[in-house]
């Protein structure tokens, strides 16, 4: 009994010694007039650094979307990591902070503004000399931005990332489940392309093409994320979970074959925000609240690639 209470003693401190090395440190980086503020921990100096590149929509540093998207996967990923001697960064994005709004109001936003805010991310870590590799993990829409941000970084993760330009990823939602919008989605998609902006919308479709929505979007659909893909010549890692409503693993599967030389790893019950779904009941759930567990798989993944 005595060894068992001595050894419980050892391991409660070593794991608040644990804990207590983790450091955090807010830090803003700036884009021009864009204010990106954002979180880094780390638990030692000379680690690799991970920095997290967003998926669409107002996506804060936690994994979070205001008002009701509450998932807190990044978070979570970030806590988990820091344990495995990984250091990590992620901040708001240009969409989630309220500073930005003028900003975005004035000039708008083109989608490689995205890809620029990363840069900016970037070439603030690679003069810090407290980090070795870096690591740009791109979630979801984040993988395109990420491909075309990675040229100055030393790994590359691709985490349900699609393979298809937007307009055909958004053609193909269309045609599975509202058919009868198949034709009118499409002349859209065409319009767009052709002369920037789509003079009459279809009220079925306003969703997509809201007057606001247009020029970013046209912007978004001139990039195929399988073509970036292949561009790219540091160690690639693609991930995938099967419970992804949003991203399914042929998107990984395309990716492969556009860059054979990288690796895939598919997830079995990972769902589009990372968590490990045993019901399928669970899946939506999972986007509002944080109580859902990470796939522990996803984390031996990263850790193993980041490291090796």
């Amino acid at each position: 009994m005595i060894r068992f209470i001595t050894y419980l003693i050892i391991s409660i401190f070593g794991i608040a010694v644990s804990i207590a090395q983790v450091k955090s440190e807010e830090i803003t980086i700036k884009n021009d007039s864009i204010q990106l503020p954002g979180t880094l921990t780390f638990s030692a100096e000379k680690s690799p650094l991970i920095i997290w590149v967003h998926g669409s929509g107002n996506v804060d540093r936690n994994g979070n979307q205001m008002p009701i998207v509450k998932a807190n996967y990044i978070k979570q990923l970030r806590d988990s990591v820091n344990k495995e001697g990984i250091s990590f960064f992620s901040y708001d994005k240009r969409t989630a902070n309220k500073n930005n709004v003028a900003v975005m109001m004035k000039n708008g936003v083109n989608f490689k503004d995205f890809a620029v805010d990363v840069k900016t991310v970037v070439s603030h870590f690679k003069k810090d000399t407290r980090f070795t590799k870096i690591t740009l993990i791109g979630h979801s829409q984040g993988s395109l931005v990420a491909m075309l941000a990675s040229k100055d970084v030393d790994k590359y993760i691709s985490l349900a990332g699609p393979s298809k330009s937007a307009d055909k990823a958004i053609i193909k939602q269309i045609k599975e489940k509202a058919p009868f919008l198949d034709s009118i989605n499409r002349a859209h998609f065409k319009e767009l392309k052709e002369t920037g902006n789509v003079k009459t919308v279809n009220p079925m479709l306003v969703s997509i093409f809201a007057k606001p929505n247009q020029s970013f979007l046209n912007s978004w659909i001139q990039y195929n994320p399988s073509k970036e893909f292949k561009k790219i010549n540091i160690p690639t890692l693609i991930i995938n979970g099967d419970k992804d409503l949003q991203v399914p693993i042929s998107d990984a599967e395309e990716l492969k074959k556009a860059s054979p030389k990288s690796e895939l790893v598919i997830i079995k019950n990972m769902n589009h925000v990372l968590k490990d779904i045993q019901k399928d009941k669970d899946n939506l759930a999972s986007y509002y609240s944080a109580d859902f567990k990470l796939s522990k798989k996803l984390i031996e993944t990263i850790v193993s690639f980041v490291k090796k």
